[in-house]
Parts: C-alpha cells; structure tokens; sequence
C-alpha cells in the first residue's frame, strides 16, 4: 500500500484490500472514497468488501467510480458531495492512484 499525501485533508493509493483497513485506521483515516469501477479487474475486491470492513472500524466510505469514459462532470459532483459529508482526513483509491489524483484537483475549482 503506497499512501501518497495531496494535502492534509485528502491522500491517494492504488488498490487496497481488506487487509490493509486496520492499518488505514491506524494511520488516521475518517473517510475512505474508491474511485474503481466494481470488476475492473477479475482479481481486485469488491467495494462492498472494502465497505463493510471500513464501516466496522468506524471508517465512513464512497463509492465514486471513473471508469473508462475518464472523470466525468458526474463524478465530479459525486467527489464534492463526498468531500463536503465526509469526515477528514480522507483516503480516495484506484488502480493506481491517478484517478484518485485527478478527480480531486478537478474539484477544486467548485470547492474554491
């Protein structure tokens, strides 16, 4: 699990599993947003997974997918709804972190 700091309220990985939720806890994490479409990939675990786990830890989550169409204004919105409801700091995930990246700088100029 690579965790890479955008700022102090938000930080971005690639693909994590259940197994690393109690680390994420640890870390400090509130919220968790996962920008994966469910079955991207054969091999990555479903959101409702990483959810249930997450919830029991007291991690609040989002599914905000960017699938292959890119970030769309859809998500967008769907990235600043969960920032605005979500506690910080926040963790969003991908693949491999870039759309993670990109759908959070494509907020700001809507969040000022």
């Amino acid at each position: 699990m690579d965790i890479r700091a955008i700022n102090d309220e938000y930080s971005v990985s690639g693909q994590i599993e259940v197994e690393d939720l109690d680390a994420i806890a640890n870390l400090g994490f509130k919220s968790i947003v996962c920008h994966r479409p469910d079955h991207e990939q054969p091999d990555q675990p479903e959101f409702s997974a990483i959810a249930a786990r997450a919830k029991e830890l007291g991690i609040e989550v989002a599914h905000v997918p960017v699938g292959s169409m890119g970030v769309t204004a859809e998500a967008v919105h769907g990235m600043v709804d969960a920032l605005d409801e979500l506690p910080r700091p926040m963790l969003g995930y991908c693949r491999s972190g870039m759309r993670s990246t990109k759908i959070y700088e494509q907020t700001q100029h809507i969040r000022g």
